[in-house]
């Protein structure tokens, strides 16, 4: 009879002929022989998924097995007749003994053989599992007992003094674990304070150094400055000593016009390839210049037109005044800053050297206009920049045609202190 399915793959079962034609009797052993319904607290094994996996899908007719398995449904025979009718006496023996099967057991039945199979081994596992922990806790019960007899004898009622003990050292540790985090907390307290201590320390420093360093810097400043003045001081100095040694002015304002370069009271007037001569000297020779040139027109009551003279030694000037009380002021002298602003001093350098000469060529005229042609002095020609033929401007010629320029300005200075001692 192939009207029965197994209750887990669902393949269709052909049942043994031994379980077909049961006697009542057997039944009744059957029975007998079952289990007695579990609880609904009480475990239970049930096939899973997993166990399932290697059951062969393939329908065929598979042989029916009694096992040991309980649902809580009864078991779905399928028949297939083309006319219903009622149940053979064999089908309602076969399905009571199925559903005697399914209500004692945890699987409903029936059940072919490899499903059998797979419930056995899953038993089988769990067994095994149940047999390693009943041997985990033999061997704990074991290490409980040695422990207890190892354990010396103590007065009596041991566990509640050790419990009051450990109380004791509970309360103490709670107290030092306290105590830790107090000081804990007034260590970090302290720590953030030396923190900000020290932030106010490195903003103080480095405050400090800020104006350390800008105190040096005024402090250099102001020593360049000084040592500035006191060399222009000692020039105007020993030229004042000089004038009062002798009212001689050719001894005043020694010139000479000999040898490569021309000098004013030893001081060389001009550089060449050949000699090579420092800007502090060159600008100290120009206040030597100026001054001769100031003292002449003071000397004759001259007063130059549009200009100033301002012979302060290495660092004379010349005012420029405009109409409209606009006054420009030249220095007359060289300056060795730094290049962008050495080149805008330079521009006034060569402006300052040209009104010298535009000053020299007043005083020059004026002589000239003055003395009606007595000792026929010939002075060098100057027109704008030029003295003779050479450009004066330092920053638009050679070294050496400045450095002609610059001895043709002594010349005349020479011619006018001759022409001063005669007159």
């Amino acid at each position: 009879m192939s009207s029965l399915v197994c209750q887990q793959c669902k393949h269709p079962l052909q049942l043994d002929t031994s379980i077909v034609d049961l006697a009542p009797s057997a039944y009744d052993m059957i029975n007998a022989s079952l289990p007695s319904r579990r609880g609904p607290g009480e475990s239970f094994v049930l096939l899973q998924d997993s166990m399932l996996k290697d059951i062969p899908a393939s329908p065929r007719t598979r042989t029916v097995v009694a096992s040991s398995s309980r649902s809580p449904q009864s078991p779905a025979p399928v028949v297939h007749h083309q006319n219903v009718t009622p149940l053979s006496d064999h089908l309602r023996s076969t399905t009571r003994l199925f559903r005697l099967l399914s209500d004692r057991t945890d699987v409903d039945h029936p059940l072919c053989a490899e499903c059998t199979h797979v419930l056995l081994s899953s038993i089988e596992k769990a067994l095994d599992e149940t047999k390693r922990e009943r041997d985990g806790y033999l061997a704990f019960e074991r290490e409980i007992k040695k422990s207890s007899a190892a354990t010396p004898t103590s007065p009596a009622n041991p566990t509640p003094m050790r419990l009051a003990s450990l109380a004791r050292d509970e309360v103490a540790a709670i107290d030092e674990l306290r105590e830790a985090e107090r000081e804990a907390a007034r260590l970090a307290e302290e720590l953030r304070d030396l923190e900000r201590a020290e932030r106010e320390l490195a903003q103080d420093e480095a405050d400090f150094w800020r104006e350390h360093n800008a105190r040096a810097i005024a402090a250099a400043e102001q020593e360049a400055q000084l040592r500035s003045l006191r060399a222009a001081y000692a020039a105007d100095r020993e030229t004042a000593d000089a004038l009062e040694a002798s009212n001689v002015y050719n001894d005043a304002f020694s010139i000479s016009v000999d040898g490569p370069l021309a000098t004013i009271n030893g001081l060389r007037f001009g550089r060449t390839g050949g000699a090579h001569v420092d800007w502090p000297e060159i600008n100290a020779a120009w206040g030597q210049t100026l001054l001769l040139l100031y003292t002449i027109a003071r000397k004759i009551d001259f007063t130059f037109d549009t200009y100033t003279l301002h012979p302060l030694g290495s660092h004379s000037r010349i005012e420029r005044h405009a109409p409209g009380d606009a006054t420009t002021v030249l220095e007359l002298y060289y300056s060795e800053d730094n290049p962008i602003m050495r080149i805008l001093h330079n521009l006034r350098f060569d402006a300052a050297m040209v009104a010298f000469l535009e000053c020299l060529r007043q005083l020059t005229d004026y002589t000239s206009r003055v003395s009606h042609g007595n000792g026929n002095f010939e002075f060098p020609v100057i027109s704008k920049d030029k003295i003779g033929d050479a450009s004066i401007k330092y920053g638009f010629s050679t070294e050496d045609v400045w450095t002609r320029a610059l001895r043709q300005v002594l010349i005349t200075l020479k011619l006018l202190l001759l022409w001063l001692t005669r007159g």
